[in-house]
């Protein structure tokens, strides 16, 4: 029935009819929740991208609160469930959608514009809070509880929670004030499926005795097989009869349940990685893991008598890759192991993330200067100062998001003591647009370049990567940060081959006499110039200047490049404040023309495919070009 170019999906009214079925049987939860599974890897695949274990792993206790838990689930007032992890979201879509509470349509909108976020948003029906960053849903579910207590309600909050998300140090922070309030109405739901991002929970920082550790905090605590409907419900009843306690539930599961191949049941420390955490499965692992679910449906609606499920085929959409892309992340691999070679006190640590910032090959080459850290970016960093002031040079890595901001303080502290440490964070800017604004590291330049004596930096190719890798272990006085674009970009520009890598320098890439614009990295300079490309047929000239450096300036470079153009243009894959841009405007000191600043200027950046995003915020070269020659009329 499936092939390569197909997808299926079950529709509306097939989850009716389950629904329809008698409650409490277990049965009805096991159904839908596999029909949920099989219409989750439909919306993955069909949007490339999104979380699978995680999604699959908790569909069974989704569906079991919606189905026959919560009082009134989806109206004002009704008990209320979110996840705090967000990962998993493709999977309460399906729940929602399912249940009738989203619009059976955006089953085909995950990750699109004005579609379904890549992870929890506000914007959507049923989503009660922003999560994808780790570690808040206790603390936001006991804020929500103590406004109903003003308010003179009362409602039941159901928080699922990851287990390698317990590394956050916030969650800790979030146990003990809960019980002291005495706040019973918050269940927190631990989706125990031993594996986080990279690896085993247990190999990064085992949780030990984890009921012991929650319970000695006030909490009520329990376990559960959290893909046995039964075993569930009767958990979540022993816990109900602990009355003034908040509720704490360890659901054992597995990573991908369901999903045959892509199931975690039998992965091992020594694989390394578990392969299903993100991204959209190949096409054979697809057709196998879908048809084992259908089969698995049917044999159970034969059973009970009843018809077997209406399947709907939908072309699978084609992904065009980038031709000659620049892959910013597996140069930056490269370099970080050369440097490695010849820098012996060089120590890389890591945040669960060490195929998504390029680290396995360092892991490979040198394992006894490899420290993987877990999702505790703020001990990481901490941990980094401390073996600086012993005399190594430890560099940093994360995400731009979490890198730049939980651990802006111990940032901070470790430039106080005037050591020596790089910092990478990758996935950073704009897009890809598809994960949501939880992810798109739009604010790390504002947020870091206050810190003193930190130089911050963005490559603009593989060649340029290689440049600032060995700027940063090898020139640079002091500590650095390297903004990474994670996606391959098919650029539209090359580096002149005489450039050298010189501090608060940039370099042509095109050349123009009516326009100046300045701009970083391979997103906005290909856009740049394009830009510029499109303008030269209309008889416009425009310079479009790589400067990498983000937070420093030669200013007799700067003033000397900009005089006598008729219009100054910034690009900052960024929020406008606190951008490259606005740093540029503060140096300028006799500049005639016209000053343009292009960048991020919604409060919540949108969430889509990667062209659709830079369209919507005005920043693709079509945009950039109508503010030049707005500007120069």
């Amino acid at each position: 029935m499936l092939s390569n170019d197909k997808l299926a999906l079950i529709p509306f009214s097939e989850f009716d009819r389950i629904r329809g079925a008698a409650k409490g049987s277990g049965t009805q939860v096991s159904l839908f929740a596999d029909m949920c599974r099989i219409n989750t890897l439909y919306m993955i695949s069909f949007a490339g991208s999104g979380h699978v274990g995680s999604s699959l792993s908790s569909l069974d206790i989704v569906s079991y609160l919606y189905l026959e838990k919560m009082n009134n689930a989806g109206s004002a007032g009704g008990d209320t469930y979110f996840s705090s992890k967000g990962h998993d979201v493709p999977g309460l879509y399906s729940v929602l959608i399912g249940m009738g509470l989203l619009p059976f349509e955006n089953i085909h909108k995950l990750r699109r514009l004005d579609g379904l976020p890549g992870h929890p948003d506000v914007s959507v029906p049923h989503i009660a809070t922003n999560t994808g960053s780790l570690g808040m849903g206790i603390s936001k579910a006991r804020g929500m509880a103590l406004a109903d207590a003003l308010n003179g309600t009362r409602r039941n909050y159901y928080v699922l929670l990851g287990d390698g998300e317990l590394q956050e140090g916030q969650f800790w922070e979030s146990l003990q004030p809960t019980a002291n309030r005495k706040i019973g109405n918050i269940t927190a739901i631990v989706d125990h499926n031993k594996i986080q991002s990279d690896t085993l929970v247990s190999e990064v920082s085992d949780l030990g005795d984890l009921a012991l550790r929650v319970e000695s905090c006030g909490w009520a605590v329990d376990r559960c097989d959290g893909h046995d409907r039964q075993s569930i419900a009767d958990a979540l009843t022993r816990l109900e009869s602990e009355d003034g306690k908040p509720k704490f539930l360890i659901a054992d599961t597995v990573k991908a349940k369901g999903a045959g191949p892509m199931e975690s049941a039998d992965f091992k420390a020594e694989d390394r990685l578990y392969k299903y955490h993100s991204g959209a499965p190949p096409e054979d692992v697809y057709i196998e893991s879908v048809s084992g679910l259908i089969k698995s449906v049917n044999a159970r609606l034969e059973k009970t008598g009843q018809p077997q499920l209406e399947i709907q085929l939908v072309d699978r959409p084609k992904k065009t890759a980038p031709v000659n892309a620049q892959k910013l992340v597996e140069a930056y691999s490269d370099a970080l192991v050369e440097q490695g070679g010849r820098n012996k006190n060089l120590v890389v640590l890591s945040a669960d993330l060490a195929l998504d910032t390029g680290l396995l090959k360092f892991e490979k080459e040198f394992p006894e200067r490899f420290i993987e850290c877990g999702i505790a970016e703020q001990d990481m960093v901490s941990q980094a100062g401390g073996l600086a002031l012993r005399g190594m040079f430890p560099v940093v890595h994360s995400f731009a998001c979490f890198l730049a901001t939980r651990p802006n303080e111990q940032v901070f502290n470790n430039a106080t003591e005037i050591s020596r440490i790089m910092y990478c964070g990758s996935l950073a800017g704009l897009v890809p647009g598809g994960p949501g604004h939880s992810h798109q590291s739009i604010r790390d330049i504002a947020a870091l370049s206050a810190n003193p004596g930190l130089e911050l930096i963005e490559p603009s190719c593989q060649a340029e990567v290689k440049m600032a890798v060995d700027y940063c272990v090898n020139r640079a006085s002091g500590s650095t940060y390297l903004r990474l674009v994670s996606i391959p970009v098919e650029t539209a520009f090359a580096l002149p081959a005489a450039y050298e890598f010189t501090p608060g320098r940039g370099v042509d890439l095109t050349d123009g006499a009516d326009a100046v614009v300045f701009g970083y990295g391979p997103v906005m300079l290909t856009e740049a110039v394009r830009a510029a490309r499109s303008l030269a047929q209309r008889g416009i000239g425009v310079k479009v200047i790589n400067l990498p450096w983000l937070n420093r300036v030669d200013d007799a470079w700067l003033n000397e490049t900009v005089d006598g153009y008729k219009i100054l243009v910034t690009l900052d894959n960024h929020y406008i404040e606190g951008g490259q841009g606005m740093f540029l405007r503060g140096r300028l000191t006799g500049f005639k023309g016209s000053v343009v600043t292009i960048g991020v200027e919604d409060t919540v950046a949108k969430c889509g495919g990667n062209d659709e995003v830079l369209r919507a915020h005005g920043m693709d070269a079509k945009t950039i070009a109508t503010a030049i020659t707005g500007n120069l009329a």
